[in-house]
């Protein structure tokens, strides 16, 4: 089934071009489980090939990942928490997922979001917490912009070079998903660095204020 749906979300890419990146990249950014992997880097291969350009996929991505983000972050603001936990379960939002984002925005705040859009489960959920205790939708704005730009461009390089040196990639989104994720590892261990690095600035300035204070 799942695989089924990959192929279809491949041929959206494929065949609608910048709108079907927005439109797939806004359903990534929200509740919709639909892998970034296979949007941006068949997108950036397809750039190089002269069929795209490549900033404008990444500009699509980023248009398409602010969509979703701003939708999820409205609907989580005027729904409110108890009806996100009671009925979230029928929209691919777990309760267990959800307290996950929830304690990561408490601890993180802004920057919380900006990481947020560069980590799996976290991504496409931080916008419900943002939301039910309505932080400053601007700010929510400037950092998921940034933080989906980022991602996107990445995901593009990547792409680029992954699928540059085995075009037949292309014909099987599964196997492309797997080599992508496989060779994936040390930017995902980046981010995790940096991710551990805002975390420790974080404490020791919460320390520092503490002390201020006393």
């Amino acid at each position: 089934m799942l695989h089924s749906w990959i192929v279809v979300w491949f041929g959206l890419v494929r065949d609608w071009g910048y709108l079907g990146i927005v439109l797939l990249m806004a359903m990534e950014s929200s509740i919709f489980p639909v892998p970034s992997e296979i949007i941006i880097p068949p997108a950036a291969f397809w750039a190089a090939q002269g069929r795209y350009n490549f900033w404008g996929v990444v500009l699509a991505g980023t248009v398409g990942s602010y969509i979703g983000a701003a939708v999820t972050y409205w609907v989580a603001r005027q729904v409110g928490r108890p009806l996100v936990i009671q009925y979230g379960k029928f929209f691919f939002v777990a309760e267990e997922k959800l307290l996950r984002a929830e304690r990561w925005l408490a601890r993180y705040e802004a920057g919380g979001i900006f990481f947020a859009r560069l980590l799996p489960v976290v991504r496409h959920l931080i916008g419900i917490p943002a939301g039910i205790v309505r932080m400053s939708f601007k700010l929510y704005s400037v950092m998921t912009i940034v933080g989906s730009a980022l991602w996107c461009w990445v995901l593009a390089g990547f792409g680029v070079k992954v699928i540059g040196d085995r075009p037949e990639l292309l014909n099987d989104p599964g196997q492309l998903i797997a080599v992508l994720k496989d060779r994936f590892h040390w930017f995902v261990g980046l981010m995790l660095a940096l991710v551990v690095l805002y975390i420790i600035v974080i404490r020791l300035t919460a320390k520092s204020a503490s002390a201020v204070k006393q």
